[in-house]
């Protein structure tokens, strides 16, 4: 198996900017816990962090000689925009846990256009990343996996958001 350079540049981007955004996650989570927040959901965190976790290891494992499509490279550099326009709209409101802290709700950014824009983002990288180093099938399997997962998260994240949505 040939070691392809674009393959491996694409891959520790991925595995720097998903470890560096747990940090950011877990600094936010402690912030808003002291400040009074509250934690929802946290019965189906490790499954979806084991779900992720086995999403960049099937990258890595399978994506590592492939030649990058330059079209879905494109693409998936394009959602990173949408990935800083919503971590920066949250702010130190963004985490990875579902944490509620009795103030309204974050209505800018593109949370003034989409309910839940940052799982629309994590859908698509899901399908875009793999797709750029040609494993349609990781794609397939992962966008199955995540469907059953946001099912589960987004019901409780709504629940848990249900009276800051109704004042």
């Amino acid at each position: 198996m040939t070691i392809s350079t674009g393959a491996t540049l694409f891959l520790g981007f991925i595995i720097l900017q998903r470890l560096s955004e747990l940090v950011i996650a877990k600094r936010n989570t402690e912030r808003l816990l002291s400040r009074g927040a509250q934690e929802h959901g946290a019965s189906h965190y490790p499954v979806m962090v084991s779900m992720h976790t086995a999403w960049i290891i099937a990258l890595v494992v399978f994506g590592i000689g492939q030649e990058v499509n330059m079209f879905w490279l494109a693409l998936f550099a394009s959602l990173q925009g949408l990935r800083v326009w919503i971590l920066t709209s949250l702010g130190e409101r963004w985490t990875t846990r579902i944490i509620v802290l009795d103030e309204p709700l974050v209505l800018a950014g593109p949370f003034k256009y989409f309910r839940h824009p940052n799982y629309m983002l994590v859908i698509a990288e899901i399908i875009v990343a793999p797709m750029a180093l040609g494993l349609w099938w990781i794609a397939l399997l992962f966008t199955a996996l995540n469907a059953a997962m946001l099912y589960v998260r987004i019901g409780e994240e709504e629940k848990a958001l249900m009276h800051l949505r109704s004042s």
